[in-house]
């Protein structure tokens, strides 16, 4: 039985790139002239070949001709039909369609990586040796290639074979047993967003810069990224381990501050808005205590040491939620940011979209959304370069199958009739 295009994890040569018009000129951006083949669908790998696109890289983004990127149709609201997801996701991609589960969808795919750099997959571990494409055979076609694997467990282990998500990730990889209020009975919560799938992603843009630089030392010798959805999230976690192992101490969730850390909160203004102060550093909290009209309280035996405070840190923050709470909280942030206290409101989408800070970076920019005939707000990109900036140049394709022309005339040379041909056969 042939391989399907959901065994995977959810959640989860030409140097010159080759763009949509045909003009065939650069982006301009740091990864200019570095070429990706995305396979694999949803969050994590998608996620990864995004972060490189907005960075100039030539991202050829393929889709089975059956089954596309179900990101195209997820989301939690639409617009005109559409989702939005899809406009940010898979924005200045290519994309093509190709079978994988043929013979001569694989070859198709060995005549694009001899004109890759990298591959990105997140299909689950084994899925690329059944259909005969496993990194021997893709580094036969081009010993150069960095092929950035992404799973739920990793492509070794006791549990490689199993399916992953970003759920279960951040619950085994040590995120969830942190996150929520200390109240035993309730239940540990997620954040709203894919997390581990976009760490996952992130993790496989820095392996794939390290293994380029490696690449170029080693005068061309490519290798594998392995991405664990649950190491990602591991990654993240402090000194949770060396705690537990020299101290046998078991981190618990603290709600809205870190045990120890004060004063260091969220407190509610008069207005009813969400205030952050962070001035647990011994000079923050001297700054606080003037901007506050409690001067004394830097001398106070309780509060003249971060580890005072961290003792003492009930008492610290009930005095702060008392000031915040006479002001509004725009005057509250005004105050405390005029006297260099870390401070500042929690926003909303509404709020981001209004602020002053984000648009003068370009970190709120037009996605010309071909789909919805006009353009669509996203976030930028990130991070930003002097000398190479990268780009929102369009957003997700609309149709799969978008550019199978431009990269299959163009980058590999087939002729009309064998297009034709090939989508007949259902292999494009």
């Amino acid at each position: 039985m042939p391989e399907t295009y959901d065994d995977f994890d959810i959640e989860d040569s030409d140097r010159s790139p080759t763009w949509p018009d045909g003009s065939g000129s650069g982006s301009g951006g740091p990864l200019d002239g570095v070429r990706v083949i995305e396979l694999g669908t949803v969050v994590s790998g998608p996620f990864a070949g995004r972060l490189l696109a907005d960075q100039g890289a030539d991202v050829i983004k393929v889709e089975a001709p059956d089954r596309p990127d179900p990101m195209r149709h997820w989301g939690q609201h639409s617009y005109r039909g559409h989702r939005l997801w899809w406009t940010v996701h898979a924005r200045n991609k290519r994309c093509v369609t190709l079978d994988l589960r043929t013979p001569r969808g694989q070859e198709l795919l060995l005549r694009l990586v001899r004109h890759a750099d990298v591959v990105i997959e997140n299909f689950r571990p084994g899925t690329l040796e059944r259909w005969n494409l496993g990194y021997d055979r893709l580094a036969e076609a081009n010993p150069g290639l960095v092929l950035a694997r992404v799973s739920g467990y990793g492509q070794s282990g006791p549990y490689r074979r199993r399916p992953g998500y970003a759920s279960v990730a951040e619950a085994m990889g040590g995120l969830r047993a942190v996150n929520g209020h200390p109240d035993p009975d309730r239940p540990p919560p997620r954040m709203a967003l894919s997390l581990g799938d976009s760490l996952a992603g992130m993790v496989a843009v820095q392996g794939i810069l390290a293994a380029l630089l490696h690449r170029e030392r080693t005068q061309g010798r490519g290798q594998v990224v392995d991405v664990a959805l649950t190491e990602a999230c591991l990654a993240l976690s402090e000194s949770i381990i060396p705690e537990y192992d020299r101290l046998g101490r078991v981190r618990q969730p603290s709600g809205t501050r870190l045990d120890g850390i004060a004063p260091s909160n969220i407190f509610r203004s008069r207005d009813g808005q969400w205030v952050i102060v962070a001035a647990n550093q011994d000079t923050v909290f001297d700054r606080l205590c003037k901007a506050i009209d409690r001067p004394e309280l830097a001398s106070d035996p309780r509060f003249t040491t971060h580890e005072a405070r961290g003792r003492n840190q009930d008492e610290i923050e009930a005095i702060v939620d008392a000031w915040v709470a006479r002001h509004s909280a725009e005057e509250a942030v005004r105050l405390l940011t005029a006297a260099d206290v870390v401070a500042g409101p929690v926003y909303t989408a509404a709020d981001i979209v209004e602020d002053p800070q984000f648009r003068a970076r370009d970190m709120l920019v037009p996605h010309p959304d071909e789909r919805v005939g006009e353009d669509v707000l996203g976030p930028g990109v990130v991070p930003k370069f002097s000398a190479t900036p990268g780009a929102v140049r369009w957003a997700g394709p609309p149709r799969p199958g978008t550019h199978n022309d431009a990269v299959y005339r163009g980058l590999l040379g087939l002729a009309p009739e064998e297009i034709r041909s090939l989508e007949e056969e259902g292999i494009l």
